[in-house]
């Protein structure tokens, strides 16, 4: 009888420690710039310095040793801008894009130039999450 329980023990724990398995995903890089290359599947343009005219900013993020349904989220944020009124914004989230990814590769984060035609200046960054924890913030002006 002690044999019967040790073993139903030993088949119970079994089950719970698959049903735990943790996530090997992980950000491999993450840059900033003016453009996407499809080829190569990297940024174009890397800077962390933008025109206030520009008409896209890209954030490329590579992620590696991705099981089915892991999520990969970027969230814009102006930290410390001036908008064309002279209006102060702090940490005002601007936009947010998650995408779920099945296999390894990289993802085009872009946001586009607001209908006024030009981004205030100021900083700002981009906070990247895998599978809803923070993994990395990246900085960024425009001037």
């Amino acid at each position: 009888m002690k044999a019967l329980y040790g073993l139903f023990m030993v088949m119970v724990l079994g089950a719970l420690l698959t049903a735990c398995s943790a996530s090997t995903a992980n950000i491999q890089s993450a840059d900033l710039g003016t453009g996407f290359d499809n080829s190569s599947n990297s940024v174009s343009g890397a800077t962390t310095s933008f025109a206030a005219d520009a008409a896209e900013l890209h954030c490329v993020t590579k992620v590696a040793n991705v099981p089915d349904g892991t999520t990969v989220r970027a969230v814009w944020t102006a930290v410390d801008v001036t908008d064309a009124n002279g209006t102060a914004i702090k940490d005002q989230q601007i936009s947010e894009y998650t995408s779920t990814l099945a296999a390894d590769g990289a993802v085009d984060f872009k946001l586009s130039v607001p209908n006024s035609g030009a981004w205030p200046a100021g900083a700002y960054k981009v906070d990247l999450y895998l599978n809803d924890k923070m993994d990395r913030s990246l900085a960024f002006r425009i001037q």
